[in-house]
């Protein structure tokens, strides 16, 4: 069994609180590892390595910041195999899949590569006679970073490089069901030269959680993950006055109006609602059919499904792998049998496959003539099953969304620029999508959603990120008459 424990001040920590927690692949069943749950004393640890490394990191030059950052990227690169092998093994989610994550976290370590660019502050000369007005933005200190097991490579990488460019710290506390995956990249961030203590990674629960939220040398923390405890993150940690930035969960929609390209349409709506067997808080779970479009596009994804091949992630021909435990698994299979007892379609019941093995897997679902009043469209699933809700009209999908308490994505397919540019303005999200399902931006941009899906007054990574961890300082100097200095400057006197 693979005793699984803490990295901190550059070394493995063996845990000692006593407390474990079992670590799967979903694909078999099987335990795999046992991971240390990290105690309030470990935790403490892990800060005071941080803190003592904070005043030497955060007045290193731009240029090594940027060295260092450089070559962590490419280490990154160079082992993205690995990454994505390691995900699959503990996650589930298919090979290529697995190196999807992995480039998008490699985005975002390119995008703080550009400290120098990013740190840049604004002077005003003159302001008044003899005054110059300069900001600056200088680093928090040690801030924390609480990861969700969905992308264990890529949301660390959301926050961590940004923060750490910018000259803070950094403890990760990464979900306990796949933690081989982010220990793999805090390794590789070691093996290109920072600093013992710049990035910490303790495991754990709650109890890892609570002391990161109440420690007074935390200056910061960052969150994803489900929308109830995102808003305890958020409610904690500012108490304790913290910044905090608490992304949540999500219920994204897909409106298809009549004029859509049905099969551009079917095929986004598959692999959006269906890749990482829908554990993505980007994921569409709900396609709103406006008008006589529904039919023809129900029809066109059923037989996309029907080409889906579900299996072990590390076979080639798998086309989604399983959810990451059994628990999940059958909660996500409860939603199918209430969507139809509330009188929902169950067009395909994801149930009926059968697996040879003892793996947490769960055939894809589409329910039809879904209500705004069911379990299955109230709730975030978070599995592979897609509602439709069929909708008369646009305002009605329009609507729809708007009165959804979730606001993190939305996307629309049409041929028709008025209307795509209209559904821009009209969408109650932070991210929309024109003839795109999952509208993640770039990592240039930034990532988040409206109401429930975010707690916080700022988005992740990208600019926003570089503005939550640092803090602006202005300074205003008065310089004297350069006639009445007393340096010889060469000016003429009245003698």
């Amino acid at each position: 069994m693979r005793e699984i424990h803490h990295l901190i001040g550059g070394q493995a920590v063996a845990g000692t609180s006593g407390r474990t927690s079992p670590v799967f692949n979903p694909a078999s069943g099987e335990q795999t590892g046992r991971l240390s749950l990290a105690s309030a004393e470990e935790v403490d640890a892990a800060v005071a390595s941080s803190q003592a490394a904070f005043e030497e990191w955060s007045n290193v030059s731009i240029a090594r910041r940027t060295t260092l950052m450089f070559a962590f990227r490419n280490l990154v690169v160079d082992n993205a195999e690995e990454v994505a092998r390691r995900l699959t093994a503990e996650h589930g989610k298919v090979h290529s899949d697995a190196l999807g994550e992995v480039a998008r976290a490699i985005d975002n370590i390119e995008f703080a590569c550009g400290l120098a660019e990013h740190l840049k502050g604004s002077h005003n000369e003159a302001a008044s006679t003899g005054i110059d007005v300069y900001t600056v933005r200088r680093p928090l200190g040690v801030v924390a970073g609480i990861t969700p097991f969905n992308f264990p490579a890529m949301v660390p990488m959301w926050m961590a490089p940004n923060a750490i460019a910018c000259g803070n710290t950094f403890v990760l506390k990464p979900s306990e069901r796949d933690p081989s995956a982010p220990m793999f990249i805090v390794e590789l961030f070691q093996e290109a030269g920072f600093p013992p203590g710049v990035l910490n990674l303790v495991n754990g629960d709650k109890v890892a959680v609570d002391r990161l939220l109440e420690h007074p040398d935390v200056k910061a923390a960052s969150f994803v993950g489900s929308t109830p405890i995102a808003r305890y993150v958020y409610a904690t940690g500012t108490s304790h006055g913290k910044r905090v930035q608490a992304l949540g969960g999500a219920k994204n929609h897909m409106v298809v109006l009549p004029d859509a390209d049905i099969e551009l349409a079917a095929d986004s709506a598959v692999s959006a609602a269906y890749g990482s067997a829908g554990e993505r808080c980007m994921a569409i779970s709900v396609v709103a059919a406006v008008g006589e479009v529904a039919d023809p596009l129900v029809e066109a994804i059923k037989l996309r499904m029907e080409k889906l091949v579900i299996g072990d992630g590390t076979d080639s021909a798998s086309d989604m792998g399983p959810l990451i435990t059994r628990e999940h698994r059958d909660r996500v299979a409860g939603y199918i049998g209430s969507a139809a007892e509330q009188g929902a379609t169950v067009v395909v019941d994801g149930r009926d496959i059968r697996f040879d093995n003892d793996g947490f897997f769960l055939g894809v679902s589409l329910l039809d003539n879904v209500t705004a009043e069911m379990d299955a469209y109230r709730d975030e699933i978070f599995g592979p099953v897609l509602s439709v809700v069929r909708c008369e009209t646009y305002a009605e999908a329009v609507q729809l969304i708007a009165d959804n308490p979730w606001g993190n994505g939305a996307a629309i397919f049409t041929r028709d620029g008025g209307a795509a540019r209209q559904f821009q303005e009209d969408a109650d999200a932070g991210m929309v999508g024109i003839n795109v399902p999952i509208p993640v931006p770039v990592g240039y941009h930034s990532f988040g959603g409206w109401k429930d899906s975010l707690f916080g007054d700022t988005t992740m990574y990208g600019p926003e990120g570089i503005r939550f961890y640092t803090r602006p300082k202005v300074m205003t100097a008065r310089w004297p008459d350069p006639a009445t200095s007393t340096v010889d400057l060469g000016f003429p006197t009245n003698e």
